[in-house]
Protein backbone atom coordinates (compact mmCIF):
# COMPACT_ATOMS: atom_id res chain seq x y z
CA UNK A 1 0.00 0.00 0.00
CA UNK A 2 1.31 3.42 -0.96
CA UNK A 3 0.70 6.57 1.07
CA UNK A 4 0.01 9.44 -1.31
CA UNK A 5 0.69 12.98 -0.07
CA UNK A 6 -1.09 15.25 -2.52
CA UNK A 7 0.09 18.85 -2.78
CA UNK A 8 -1.90 21.26 -4.97
CA UNK A 9 -0.48 24.06 -7.06
CA UNK A 10 -0.76 27.82 -6.68
CA UNK A 11 -3.99 29.29 -5.26
CA UNK A 12 -5.43 25.90 -4.32
CA UNK A 13 -5.94 23.94 -1.11
CA UNK A 14 -6.36 20.29 -0.18
CA UNK A 15 -9.90 20.48 -1.60
CA UNK A 16 -8.43 20.41 -5.12
CA UNK A 17 -7.88 16.65 -4.71
CA UNK A 18 -11.44 15.84 -3.63
CA UNK A 19 -12.20 13.82 -6.76
CA UNK A 20 -8.85 11.97 -6.74
CA UNK A 21 -8.71 10.90 -3.09
CA UNK A 22 -11.68 8.46 -3.25
CA UNK A 23 -10.15 6.71 -6.27
CA UNK A 24 -6.84 6.17 -4.47
CA UNK A 25 -8.51 4.93 -1.29
CA UNK A 26 -10.81 2.60 -3.21
CA UNK A 27 -7.68 0.98 -4.65
CA UNK A 28 -6.40 0.33 -1.13
CA UNK A 29 -3.94 3.18 -0.78
CA UNK A 30 -3.63 5.99 1.73
CA UNK A 31 -4.39 9.49 0.45
CA UNK A 32 -3.46 12.65 2.33
CA UNK A 33 -4.31 15.94 0.56
CA UNK A 34 -2.39 18.89 1.98
CA UNK A 35 -3.07 22.60 2.15
CA UNK A 36 0.11 24.64 2.18
CA UNK A 37 0.58 27.56 4.57
CA UNK A 38 -0.99 30.83 3.42
CA UNK A 39 -3.63 29.19 1.22
CA UNK A 40 -7.30 28.13 1.49
CA UNK A 41 -8.17 27.48 5.15
CA UNK A 42 -4.60 28.52 6.09
CA UNK A 43 -4.91 31.87 4.33
CA UNK A 44 -3.10 34.67 6.08
CA UNK A 45 -0.36 32.52 7.59
CA UNK A 46 3.13 33.82 6.67
CA UNK A 47 4.69 31.51 4.11
CA UNK A 48 7.80 31.31 1.98
CA UNK A 49 8.95 28.44 -0.17
CA UNK A 50 10.86 26.79 2.66
CA UNK A 51 7.71 27.03 4.80
CA UNK A 52 5.97 24.96 2.15
CA UNK A 53 8.79 22.42 2.07
CA UNK A 54 8.49 22.08 5.85
CA UNK A 55 4.68 21.76 5.60
CA UNK A 56 5.19 18.62 3.51
CA UNK A 57 7.93 17.14 5.67
CA UNK A 58 5.92 17.83 8.83
CA UNK A 59 2.81 16.11 7.41
CA UNK A 60 4.78 12.97 6.53
CA UNK A 61 6.41 12.83 9.95
CA UNK A 62 3.29 13.72 11.93
CA UNK A 63 1.32 10.95 10.27
CA UNK A 64 4.34 8.62 10.49
CA UNK A 65 3.93 7.65 6.84
CA UNK A 66 6.05 5.05 5.04
CA UNK A 67 6.10 4.09 1.36
CA UNK A 68 5.33 7.72 0.63
CA UNK A 69 4.48 8.92 -2.85
CA UNK A 70 4.79 12.71 -2.93
CA UNK A 71 2.63 14.33 -5.60
CA UNK A 72 3.21 17.94 -6.59
CA UNK A 73 1.04 19.87 -9.05
CA UNK A 74 2.24 23.01 -10.87
CA UNK A 75 4.07 25.36 -8.43
CA UNK A 76 4.16 22.66 -5.78
CA UNK A 77 6.60 20.55 -7.73
CA UNK A 78 9.23 22.93 -6.34
CA UNK A 79 8.61 22.31 -2.61
CA UNK A 80 7.74 18.65 -3.25
CA UNK A 81 11.07 18.05 -5.00
CA UNK A 82 12.91 19.49 -2.00
CA UNK A 83 10.80 17.66 0.59
CA UNK A 84 11.40 14.37 -1.23
CA UNK A 85 15.08 14.33 -0.36
CA UNK A 86 14.39 15.40 3.23
CA UNK A 87 12.08 12.55 4.22
CA UNK A 88 14.78 9.95 3.63
CA UNK A 89 13.80 6.31 3.44
CA UNK A 90 10.13 7.15 3.95
CA UNK A 91 10.05 8.10 0.25
CA UNK A 92 8.94 5.58 -2.36
CA UNK A 93 8.33 7.79 -5.41
CA UNK A 94 7.69 11.37 -6.55
CA UNK A 95 5.10 12.38 -9.12
CA UNK A 96 5.33 15.82 -10.69
CA UNK A 97 1.96 16.70 -12.25
CA UNK A 98 2.55 19.21 -15.07
CA UNK A 99 4.71 21.01 -12.57
CA UNK A 100 7.73 23.16 -12.09
CA UNK A 101 10.75 21.37 -10.66
CA UNK A 102 13.27 22.83 -8.21
CA UNK A 103 16.74 23.91 -9.20
CA UNK A 104 19.22 24.69 -6.43
CA UNK A 105 19.48 28.43 -5.86
CA UNK A 106 16.65 29.24 -8.27
CA UNK A 107 13.10 30.36 -7.49
CA UNK A 108 9.73 29.81 -9.18
CA UNK A 109 10.12 33.05 -11.11
CA UNK A 110 13.83 32.67 -11.96
CA UNK A 111 13.56 30.88 -15.34
CA UNK A 112 11.37 33.51 -17.01
CA UNK A 113 12.12 37.26 -16.79
CA UNK A 114 8.77 38.02 -18.43
CA UNK A 115 6.97 35.72 -16.03
CA UNK A 116 8.78 37.28 -13.10
CA UNK A 117 7.58 40.73 -14.17
CA UNK A 118 3.96 39.56 -14.37
CA UNK A 119 4.08 37.83 -10.99
CA UNK A 120 5.86 40.73 -9.28
CA UNK A 121 3.35 43.22 -10.72
CA UNK A 122 0.51 41.12 -9.31
CA UNK A 123 2.26 40.93 -5.93
CA UNK A 124 2.74 44.70 -5.87
CA UNK A 125 -0.97 45.22 -6.50
CA UNK A 126 -2.15 42.56 -4.04
CA UNK A 127 -0.28 43.11 -0.77
CA UNK A 128 2.52 40.74 -1.67
CA UNK A 129 0.34 37.92 -3.00
CA UNK A 130 -0.09 36.48 -6.49
CA UNK A 131 -3.72 37.02 -7.49
CA UNK A 132 -5.69 33.94 -8.65
CA UNK A 133 -6.48 33.38 -12.30
CA UNK A 134 -9.78 34.47 -13.82
CA UNK A 135 -12.36 32.38 -15.69
CA UNK A 136 -10.87 33.34 -19.06
CA UNK A 137 -7.45 31.96 -18.08
CA UNK A 138 -8.84 28.41 -17.91
CA UNK A 139 -10.09 28.30 -21.50
CA UNK A 140 -8.72 25.49 -23.66
CA UNK A 141 -7.70 23.31 -20.70
CA UNK A 142 -10.31 20.58 -21.01
CA UNK A 143 -12.45 21.91 -18.18
CA UNK A 144 -16.24 22.28 -18.05
CA UNK A 145 -17.80 25.57 -17.02
CA UNK A 146 -18.75 23.95 -13.71
CA UNK A 147 -15.17 22.82 -13.09
CA UNK A 148 -13.80 26.26 -13.92
CA UNK A 149 -16.28 27.88 -11.55
CA UNK A 150 -15.25 25.44 -8.82
CA UNK A 151 -11.57 26.32 -9.23
CA UNK A 152 -12.09 30.08 -9.46
CA UNK A 153 -14.48 30.15 -6.50
CA UNK A 154 -12.15 28.10 -4.31
CA UNK A 155 -8.89 29.85 -5.19
CA UNK A 156 -7.15 32.19 -2.78
CA UNK A 157 -4.18 34.54 -3.33
CA UNK A 158 -0.84 32.75 -3.34
CA UNK A 159 1.86 33.96 -0.89
CA UNK A 160 4.40 35.83 -2.97
CA UNK A 161 7.45 34.97 -0.87
CA UNK A 162 7.12 31.33 -1.90
CA UNK A 163 7.58 32.36 -5.53
CA UNK A 164 10.76 34.39 -5.07
CA UNK A 165 12.60 32.34 -2.43
CA UNK A 166 15.30 30.03 -3.89
CA UNK A 167 15.15 26.25 -3.74
CA UNK A 168 17.68 24.33 -1.64
CA UNK A 169 18.75 20.90 -2.86
CA UNK A 170 21.45 18.77 -1.27
CA UNK A 171 21.85 16.43 -4.24
CA UNK A 172 20.85 16.23 -7.92
CA UNK A 173 17.10 16.00 -8.51
CA UNK A 174 17.66 13.29 -11.11
CA UNK A 175 18.57 10.86 -8.33
CA UNK A 176 14.96 10.77 -7.13
CA UNK A 177 12.66 7.97 -8.35
CA UNK A 178 10.19 10.11 -10.27
CA UNK A 179 7.39 10.25 -12.79
CA UNK A 180 6.61 13.42 -14.71
CA UNK A 181 3.02 13.83 -15.94
CA UNK A 182 2.80 16.09 -18.99
CA UNK A 183 -0.67 17.46 -19.70
CA UNK A 184 -0.76 17.95 -23.45
CA UNK A 185 -3.32 20.75 -23.68
CA UNK A 186 -0.86 22.88 -21.72
CA UNK A 187 1.94 22.28 -24.23
CA UNK A 188 3.05 19.06 -25.86
CA UNK A 189 6.67 19.09 -24.69
CA UNK A 190 8.17 19.22 -21.19
CA UNK A 191 10.29 22.26 -20.34
CA UNK A 192 14.03 21.94 -21.07
CA UNK A 193 14.94 21.35 -17.41
CA UNK A 194 12.38 18.54 -17.15
CA UNK A 195 13.53 17.07 -20.47
CA UNK A 196 17.07 16.83 -19.11
CA UNK A 197 15.84 15.00 -16.02
CA UNK A 198 13.80 12.62 -18.15
CA UNK A 199 17.03 11.66 -19.91
CA UNK A 200 18.23 10.01 -16.71
CA UNK A 201 17.58 6.46 -15.56
CA UNK A 202 15.26 7.23 -12.64
CA UNK A 203 12.69 9.50 -14.30
CA UNK A 204 9.91 8.51 -16.66
CA UNK A 205 7.33 10.45 -18.65
CA UNK A 206 3.56 9.91 -18.73
CA UNK A 207 1.34 12.00 -21.00
CA UNK A 208 -2.29 12.90 -20.35
CA UNK A 209 -4.59 14.27 -23.04
CA UNK A 210 -6.00 17.04 -20.89
CA UNK A 211 -5.09 20.45 -19.53
CA UNK A 212 -3.05 21.76 -16.63
CA UNK A 213 -5.61 20.84 -13.94
CA UNK A 214 -6.18 17.07 -14.40
CA UNK A 215 -7.40 16.61 -10.81
CA UNK A 216 -10.52 18.42 -12.00
CA UNK A 217 -10.73 17.50 -15.70
CA UNK A 218 -9.69 13.83 -15.45
CA UNK A 219 -9.52 12.80 -11.77
CA UNK A 220 -10.09 9.08 -12.36
CA UNK A 221 -7.44 8.93 -15.07
CA UNK A 222 -5.01 10.90 -12.91
CA UNK A 223 -5.58 8.53 -9.99
CA UNK A 224 -4.71 5.61 -12.26
CA UNK A 225 -1.51 7.36 -13.35
CA UNK A 226 -0.58 7.91 -9.70
CA UNK A 227 -1.26 4.30 -8.78
CA UNK A 228 0.73 3.03 -11.74
CA UNK A 229 3.64 5.28 -10.77
CA UNK A 230 3.56 3.96 -7.21
CA UNK A 231 3.42 0.31 -8.17
CA UNK A 232 5.65 0.15 -11.24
Amino acid sequence: MAEFVLVPGAWLGAWAWDDVVPELRAAGHGAHPLTLSGLAEKRGAPAGQQTHVQDIVDAVERLDLREVVLVGHSYSGIPVGQAAERIGDRLSHVVFVDSNVPSHGESFVSPSPAGRAVVEASMAANDGSWAPLTVADYAGQGLTDEQIDRIVTGSTPHPGASLTEPAVLAKPLGELPATYVKCLLDGDEPSPDVARLLGGERWRLVEMDTGHWPMFSQPRELARVLIDAATS
